[in-house]
């Protein structure tokens, strides 16, 4: 990864797994290593009832936090650690009252298509999309929650980035651009599909088997970014702020 952003010159990198911080030191001491500033997240499963309700009716969210500082470091762990500890149903899981008791330090984004205000803005659920956004700016503060463009060239994508762009619009909330990467570079899918095939224990033949819909999922470089949202130059920019 680090040899990737090298070569793109990129003076920042982050890296949000699902639900943990496993790979939190080696991906800090690999960025360092290569002078470039590594920036510590986790995309976090949100429930949408109280973490302690522990079955399938209890469905979660996709969130995304990242670290500005020691005092975010140190909420974010928190946050993992009991999402583990007191909230594990499936995936380390923790609910709204405890995410707002730790958001000093930290930056939230929207996340992705699985993201509570992105799923209401697809189930034409404008308002609670509206509602839900305020929630996290007065949770998390003026300018620390960002609604998130993504673009993979999924049918949902074109529905929801109009609809995420109107909503910043109508609640002065900043727009930020970023890319689900899975993987690194534009030629890897396949790899990928071979890795979520040897995850899940089927095989490739397996016409069942678990893929990705595009092979969009790649570290792309802000020319490729710039293709996909040149008409949002702030929401470019506000990855590199």
């Amino acid at each position: 990864m680090m040899d990737v952003v090298a070569e793109q010159k990129v003076p920042a990198i982050a890296m949000t797994d699902h639900g943990n911080l496993f790979g939190g030191v080696e991906f800090y001491n690999a960025a360092k290593g290569k002078g470039i500033t590594p920036i510590i997240g986790c995309e976090v499963y949100v429930t949408q009832q109280p973490r302690s309700v522990k079955n399938a009716t209890n469905r979660y969210n996709h969130f995304v936090l990242l670290c500005e500082n020691q005092e975010g470091y140190r909420n974010l762990i928190e946050l993992v650690s009991t999402g583990y500890i007191d909230g594990f149903y499936q995936k380390p899981r923790i609910d709204k009252d405890l995410l707002a008791r730790h958001t000093k330090g930290l930056i939230a984004l929207s996340g992705c298509l699985r993201g509570d205000v992105q799923e209401a803005l697809l189930d034409d659920k404008y308002e609670d999309a509206r509602r839900l956004a305020h929630e996290y700016s007065d949770m998390f503060g003026k300018g620390n929650f960002f609604l998130e463009l993504q673009d993979h060239g999924l049918e949902p994508d074109r529905k929801v980035i109009p609809q995420l762009v109107k909503l910043a619009n109508d609640t002065g909330l900043p727009l930020v651009v970023s890319n689900d990467v899975h993987y690194l570079r534009a030629s890897d899918p396949h790899a990928h599909e071979a890795m979520l095939c040897i995850q899940t224990g089927r095989t490739l033949s397996d016409p069942n088997h678990m893929r990705f819909d595009t092979p969009e999922f790649y570290l792309k470089t802000r020319a490729e970014m710039e293709k996909l949202f040149g008409d949002y130059p702030k929401a470019l920019d506000a990855t590199w702020d």
